[in-house]
């Protein structure tokens, strides 16, 4: 008895220090069910409901049943540390009224949903399936849509399913964040030097005001366009930026010292640099037209800042064998030109495989005219490379004759065996500015300049492709499309998300976006082995627990035959 009392008193003082006192405890090896810090924050600031309407329900394939389940768990996850996260599971194939049921299809895709066209067999028979992997979340009457499902070329669909759950816990406190931020960010896309225009990068700057204040800016020589004056108890004005962060995507004209000068102070202020930088220019509009451009060397007057941040961009383009195909003139039939789809080696598709949140578990992503770099020695500048060519590949020198012919010919593999080789790379540190043994002394000192010849800590990323951002055009219609798609092979690349993660990454104070470098393991069965020894594991599922049974019930048997069985008795 005292020592059941005990035990129940035990349960009691347990039960009323949980009560008062919040733990979970995570058993996984990868800590798959522990938020980051970054998310608990988040979600115990909130003040009043967010509420997520997930479109993952009724009779779904089991991947997706798998990843419903997942992001139910993940919901729940974020109700274990704030009151104010809501949900609902809602199947849109529900209607059995087609029209209706089409309606609310169209709906959803006009509120950002994209939808999972399925083949299933059931019993015998095939049925088409519409899914709408993903879920619209709300707060204050603002709302926004979440993809679960992440797509990823020629990728296996069990790996990209666990890509897209271990995403789960990002793209839903990203959501959270985005709806509950009061106050958006300023970022800058910089004009002036021939850069991508508005309509080009009209996708991408549509997804960055989802999250930031975007402004194009020309420098023009003024210290205003980057920077703002803030009175001081001092005699001197002190200059801030006005931005969290600048693009430069793409320039194709020289910049000059004075605009190079107030980008790099930019820098030293703390200031984000998102750099796009075509090292070689080439037509692919001459290419169309002629079937032959030339390459050549892109001075735009940034290699001396570029080199002593860390970077040195070359002047050569990559050939890769994993390249874009693009439709080639072959011939006329009639008076309709026909068209054949070839490798075009100088248009690279690029499969991350850096473990880094900027990149991790992306789509792969479609190149134009693509250079390499190189890192070079700058002190206190931590690089780390986030995107690789495959490793065949060979790089031209420029200036370089650029040619359909080469289209015509079986490519020598054993040529390509460069790679991989980078063609981006971020850069994390304190920054000495490229002006440092430049500016006269009358400049450095005067007061209303605020030179600085250091840096506080601050971050740029250097991608060697502007065409990453630019979205293509209608053919016929001329209209933009998304960002990442591409018109003739009917694919959707990762550029997008490439580019937002990028941007994210460099104005996240709050640390989320390093959620997306946690990565849970993906425990699969060898197919093969499944295969060849399926008999036996069906036979052993079936005899074992029969002969467990049995042998229980020889032992009970003799057991109580030797307890009950009395004594012998002797005559």
């Amino acid at each position: 008895m005292t020592g059941l009392a005990l035990g129940l008193a035990i349960v009691v003082l347990v039960n009323i220090i949980a009560a008062f006192v919040f733990t979970r405890i995570d058993l996984t090896s990868e800590k798959r069910y522990s938020l980051a810090p970054a998310t608990k924050r988040l979600l115990k600031k909130l003040d009043d409901v967010v509420f997520f309407k997930v479109y993952l329900s009724g009779d779904l394939p089991p991947g997706f049943q798998r990843l419903s389940n997942e992001t139910r768990e993940m919901l729940d996850e974020f109700r274990a540390y704030s009151k104010h996260i809501q949900y609902e599971f809602v199947n849109p194939s529900a209607n059995p009224n087609d029209k209706d049921r089409n309606a609310s299809y169209r709906l959803l895709v006009e509120r950002g949903l994209q939808p999972t066209d399925l083949r299933v067999n059931k019993k015998g028979a095939s049925s088409q399936l519409i899914i709408f992997p993903g879920t619209i979340a709300s707060y204050h009457g603002k709302e926004i849509p979440v993809q679960l499902l992440m797509a990823q070329l020629q990728e296996d669909p069990n790996k990209v399913l666990n890509n897209s759950i271990q995403s789960l816990e990002y793209n839903l406190a990203s959501a959270i964040k985005n709806l509950t931020t009061a106050i958006k960010p300023r970022i800058a896309i910089i004009e002036g030097q021939g850069e991508l225009d508005q309509m080009e990068t009209i996708d991408f700057q549509k997804g960055l005001s989802e999250f930031y204040n975007v402004d194009r800016v020309t420098i023009n020589n003024k210290i205003q366009s980057l920077a703002i004056r803030l009175k001081t108890d001092t005699a001197h004005d002190v200059l801030v930026n006005k931005y969290r962060a600048i693009i430069i995507a793409k320039p194709s004209k020289p910049f000059n010292e004075r605009d190079k000068f107030l980008i790099d102070q930019f820098i030293m202020r703390g200031g984000k640099v998102l750099w796009l930088i075509d090292p070689v220019f080439a037509s692919m509009d001459s290419l169309q037209k002629y079937n032959s451009t030339m390459g050549l060397p892109n001075d735009i007057n940034l290699e001396d800042m570029l080199f002593n941040y860390g970077v040195r961009l070359n002047a050569n383009l990559v050939q890769d064998l994993n390249a874009l195909p693009i439709p080639v003139k072959t011939g006329m039939i009639g008076n309709q030109p026909q068209f054949d789809y070839f490798k075009w080696y100088f248009f690279p598709v690029l499969t991350p495989s850096v473990k880094h949140p900027v990149v991790n578990g992306l789509n792969a992503i479609k190149t134009e005219f693509l250079s390499t770099l190189d890192t070079v020695t700058a002190a206190g500048i931590k690089k780390t490379i986030l995107l690789e060519t495959s490793p065949y590949v060979r790089t031209v020198r420029v200036p370089a004759l650029i040619d359909l012919e080469i289209l015509k010919k079986q490519p020598n593999e054993r040529m390509f065996n460069q790679g991989p080789l980078p063609v981006a790379v971020l850069l994390e540190g304190e920054f000495s500015s490229s002006f440092l043994f430049r500016i006269p002394p009358e400049l450095a000192d005067n007061p209303a300049l605020g030179y600085k010849a250091k840096s506080r800590k601050t971050k740029m990323i250097v991608i060697t492709d502007g065409d990453i951002v630019k979205n293509q055009f209608h053919f016929s219609q001329g209209y933009p499309l998304p960002l990442g798609y591409d018109q003739y092979t009917k694919q959707t690349f990762g550029n997008k998300d490439l580019a937002m993660n990028a941007v994210n990454f460099l104005c996240d104070d709050s640390g989320l976006i390093s959620v997306r470098s946690r990565e849970l393991k993906l425990r699969m069965l060898d197919s093969a082995r499944v295969a060849k020894q399926r008999f036996f594991w069906q036979l052993l599922n079936i005899l074992l627990p029969i002969l467990l049974i049995f042998g229980f019930g020889v032992v009970k048997y003799r057991i109580r035959k030797r307890a009950y069985a009395g004594p012998v008795r002797k005559s």
